[in-house]
């Protein structure tokens, strides 16, 4: 293996090569056979420990003996040791004539075993050792109490014991060091030093042998005994040694835990999970816009249970008022009801727009009408077929003959006459019109843009807006017409200086020419993305928008931020309660590209049929789904490429290497502990086939995680104790029947860095 590859990739490939099918079949069933052959091991082991126990009991006897042979004359000895015990024989070479032989034999044979087992302590991973954990029950103190400290050698310390999982049935550990995994053999009955450095992978297995719970006496404690192995795979995914690293009886306090309020889940995920089971459960997110017809809470509920992840209030409509009504709905919602939905603040943005139509919700416009568009204020009801226009240059840069476009091309006029402040246009391509759509104007077929160009991306207004939902705490903020990364930038200082440590979410929004030529610097500096198709549509050809939305889509996968699909998903669904079938082809092409996230803007926000909307996106993702899963199973995974930065390559690598494992093993789910969602998003861009749960001690990262495809987001307090965070996690969800005894799941740390693979007990 060449010399510049590094551990972390030698490690990595041996779990993850799959340059044939040979780890699918060969190397998965040498395992299997490994894993027979550790527990046919097991057993003899078992026998061992028990003639430890022999043995500790034969030193109590031998205390006592030594202290009557100090009473009693030297000829009453052999007649003394018969009855005791019959392993007495072994301390004797020869007729003992006197207490000193036995005592020399004694501190003989328990020294060398001391070095023994010493020795092996030496070299396992120090991980799986518990300095300061008193083993009060173990033979071997108890040996070295009656024979003095050091009997052989160096002072023996309890600390050197190991300790093992209580709950594993089966345990499989990737380690990120080569220093934390020696080999280490052990035959039958004898302990040997580390084997010789290879380029083997070595994966430690437990195989506990029983599980007490503690009694009701204050003083019991549940007694654990394990024997844990090593098996050495090779790159090939053959095995190539292994054997018993130690064996012990450990003492350790599992904790009972009848609270299962203790872990915060999503209503409607736990219901689904329930209900459909792990393969079940839908991965894509779905974010719903806010607006009259579902600001009531109970329009707000039925939106929650129909699956809505993301509410989005958008900052061209409504008061600041009425806005912070509808978060405290959202809020309220959570708190009452255990939904988990995050609210998304969209800005206004700069480009030019129209008005609120005189508070009317929507205007039709028809073929043939006239229609004046104004910069100047009214101080009344606005006139018939009058719309204002934010920008006050329009009627100065725009030129008769041009064409307007509203909305991204819904309505489209043409410029006939300019008179002052107003400009008159002709309805060419009727439709309907809604309070503050973008306009845009073309001329000669090209997009006139250089007045759009001198406009700042976020407006004064945005910033008061900006400064309104960092007060009241929105999880995402989307912003309009991003045009370079600076922006971006400049926002998050700006918000780190005025949020006191609160965690919001910058989303750039993809609609104009400006973000497409910037792209990958302002999806880098973003945490995330929105394909804004029906703006972006209106600045570039209508037949490139296809393209256009998947390139956005696999640089934020490769990049690992998530990416929402938005604009017309569901259009026709405003008026009409079933969707056209373009529209269903239109969303399974976003799932098919497994964009984190699908939107509805004004399905949601004013449609007749929010509810039904919802439901057709849900059922058509959930189906999709499946229907990608079943085509792909047989095909070998698609994995990001794991980027250049040392910090992020190793939990990639291992995110990777998970995900790949998962997919092999047909896992029921992975876990993933993370204190910042970083890890947990890392395995949401693999795209694994089974669910994701990810555990967090932080409601706004467990919000955030909302966003992302295939997350289940749990809150929850957790410890750097790994099997301790485990045996909490089964018992918890075992008591509200997420998982049941038998599942295969994948637990991963961004705390230890650690791959393990284990049976719920």
């Amino acid at each position: 293996m060449s010399e510049s590859t590094s551990p972390i990739a030698q490690r990595v490939q041996s779990s993850s090569s799959s340059s044939s099918s040979s780890i699918d079949t060969r190397g998965k069933h040498r395992i299997q056979a490994e894993v027979k052959r550790l527990e046919q091991e097991a057993r003899i082991l078992e026998e061992e420990l028990e003639q430890l126990d022999k043995l500790d009991k034969a030193s109590t006897k031998c205390k006592e003996m030594l202290s009557n042979v100090e009473t009693r004359p030297d000829p009453l000895l052999p007649q003394t040791r018969g009855p005791l015990n019959p392993l007495w024989d072994r301390w004797f070479e020869g007729p003992p004539d006197s207490k000193g032989a036995c005592l020399s034999n004694a501190k003989r044979e328990f020294g060398s075993l001391l070095d023994e087992i010493r020795e092996a302590n030496r070299h396992r991973p120090r991980h799986s050792l518990k300095p300061n954990k008193p083993h009060p029950i173990h033979p071997l103190p108890k040996l070295e109490a009656v024979f003095g400290p050091g009997s052989s050698g160096s002072h023996f310390r309890s600390s050197e014991l190991p300790t093992f999982p209580l709950t594993m049935t089966q345990s499989l550990q990737l380690f990120t060091s080569a220093t934390r995994s020696p080999g280490i053999s052990l035959s039958k009955h004898s302990l040997s030093k580390p084997s010789p450095s290879t380029a083997a992978f070595r994966f430690p297995l437990s195989f506990p042998k029983s599980s007490i719970r503690a009694s009701s006496s204050p003083d019991s404690n549940p007694l654990s005994s394990a024997f844990t192995s090593q098996v050495l795979v090779s790159e090939n995914g053959s095995t190539v040694g292994g054997g018993a690293l130690s064996s012990s009886v450990t003492r350790e306090f599992v904790p009972v835990i009848t609270d299962s309020t203790a872990i915060e889940v999503d209503t409607v995920t736990e219901a689904e999970l329930k209900e459909n089971g792990f393969r079940s459960t839908r991965r894509t997110k779905l974010v719903c816009t806010i607006g009259p017809v579902t600001c009531g809470f109970e329009q707000l509920e039925a939106l929650a249970v129909g699956g809505m992840n993301v509410a989005r209030i958008n900052m061209c409509h409504g008061t600041r008022d009425w806005h912070r009504m509808v978060i405290e709905r959202v809020r309220r919602l959570n708190e009452e009801k255990g939904y988990a939905v995050a609210i998304m603040m969209d800005t206004e943005g700069s480009e030019i727009h129209m008005g609120d139509l005189g508070g009317a919700s929507s205007a039709k416009a028809e073929d043939g009408e006239i229609w004046t568009f104004s910069v100047r204020a009214f101080d009344s009801t606005l006139p018939e077929r009058t719309i204002n226009v934010n920008y006050g240059g329009f009627a100065e840069d725009v030129r008769v003959g041009d064409d307007l476009l509203v909305d991204g091309g819904m309505v489209r006029f043409e410029v006939i006459e300019k008179i002052g402040p107003d400009v008159k246009c002709l309805c060419t391509d009727p439709g309907l019109l809604l309070p503050r759509a973008n306009l845009t104007f073309w001329r000669d077929g090209h997009l006139v843009r250089e007045r759009n160009a001198m406009l700042p991306t976020i407006s004064s207004k945005d910033w008061l807006d900006i400064d309104f939902g960092i007060a009241e705490g929105v999880d995402f903020l989307a912003i309009s017409f991003v045009k370079s990364a600076e922006v971006i930038k400049h926002l998050k200082s700006y918000i780190a200086a005025r949020s006191r440590g609160s965690d919001i979410s910058i989303i750039a929004k993809i609609e104009s020419l400006d973000s497409l030529n910037n792209l990958e610097e302002i999806i880098v500096a973003s945490d995330g993305a929105m394909v804004a198709r029906g703006d972006l549509g209106a600045q570039i050809p209508l037949e490139q928008v296809p393209s256009v939305q998947q390139k956005v889509v696999q640089l934020c996968r490769q990049l690992n931020k998530p990416v929402i699909v938005a604009s017309q998903l569901l259009e026709s669904m405003i008026e009409y309660p079933t969707p056209t079938r373009a529209e269903v082809a239109d969303i399974s092409e976003a799932v098919r590209q497994r964009s984190d996230a699908l939107m509805l803007s004004g399905e949601s926000a004013m449609g007749q049929y929010p509810d039904k909307a919802l439901a057709v996106l849900r059922n058509v993702s959930l189906r999709i789904e499946k229907w990608w899963r079943e085509e792909k199973r047989h095909e070998p995974m698609e994995l990001p490429e794991v980027g250049s930065s040392s910090s992020d390559s190793i939990l990639e690598e291992i995110c990777n290497s998970a995900a790949k494992m998962a997919n092999n093993l047909e896992v029921d789910a992975i876990f993933v502990y993370t204190k910042t969602g970083h890890m947990a998003s890392l395995l949401s861009r693999c795209r694994p086939d089974c669910p994701i749960f990810a555990f967090t001690e932080t409601t706004s990262v467990r919000r955030r995680l909302n966003l992302q495809w295939g997350l289940i987001p749990f809150r929850m307090s957790f410890s750097d104790d790994m099997e301790n965070n485990l045996n909490k996690i089964f018992l918890l969800l075992k008591a509200r029947n997420l998982i049941k005894s038998g599942d295969l799941v994948i637990a991963v740390s961004d705390m230890l860095q650690s791959i393990q693979v284990m049976n719920v007990p």
